[in-house]
């Protein structure tokens, strides 16, 4: 698995000690969320937009109302820029301006393509489904041709790309660290907290496996 070669787009310029380029480091980044911000250009006027992902391989994905300006664009070839962070701490420290956070980024650059053919499409709408919740897609109506034709969905292959992450303690100034003041790190975690049944819920409706995992065992994203 080669290393992700910097460019003048992805190469880490503020701080490059903690740039990364390497795959693991930045599809571990990627897997690990579920919302990413992508960011293009409409008639010279820019736009971030956030939406849903997953990674497959070496591609990204993601999907949306087929009337959407985003999907349209994009699925013509446009450049885009795509991010996810994650955010593990808050990093106190013994001055204001040392004040930071701890923090898991990733940066792509491409263009996407539009996913044409229905089956790959329904292929990866269940991928994207069973991400989110492992052992949900076997239990859902299956998706009507309406539904599908409704969807766009976009992939890209990712060609340029780079993490950038801060870990560990605050860093004072040396003199700082003889006061009497407090310094260190609360952490921040996403966790699953206990499913709650729709008001609606057909009375025979029984909370399947995979959702008591969420209820009684957590999610924890890392």
């Amino acid at each position: 698995m080669n290393d992700f070669k910097p460019t003048a787009r992805s190469k880490v310029k503020r701080l490059p000690k903690r740039g990364h380029y390497d795959r693991a480091t930045i599809y571990a980044v990627l897997d690990a969320g579920f919302v990413c911000h992508v960011g293009y250009v409409i008639d010279a006027r820019p736009y971030v937009t956030p939406t849903c992902y997953w990674r497959e391989g070496d591609a990204i994905y993601w999907h949306g109302s087929s009337a959407s300006r985003m999907l349209r664009h994009l699925g013509k070839g446009a450049d885009c820029c795509l991010t996810v962070t994650h955010v593990d701490a808050l990093v106190l420290a013994r001055s204001g301006f040392h004040h930071s956070i701890n923090y898991r980024a990733a940066m792509l650059f491409g263009r996407a393509h539009k996913i044409e053919d229905p089956e790959e499409k329904l292929a990866k709408m269940e991928t994207f489904v069973e991400r989110i919740a492992p052992g949900r897609w076997p239990t859902l109506r299956p998706v009507n041709k309406q539904e599908l034709k409704a969807t766009t969905l976009l992939g890209m292959e990712m060609s340029e790309a780079s993490a950038k992450i801060r870990s560990g303690p605050p860093i004072d100034d040396e003199e700082d660290y003889a006061l009497a003041i407090w310094a260190g790190l609360v952490p921040i975690e996403m966790v699953a907290g206990a499913a709650h049944d729709d008001d609606r819920l057909a009375a025979s409706a029984k909370r399947p496996p995979h959702i008591e995992d969420f209820a009684h065992l957590g999610l924890k994203r890392r």
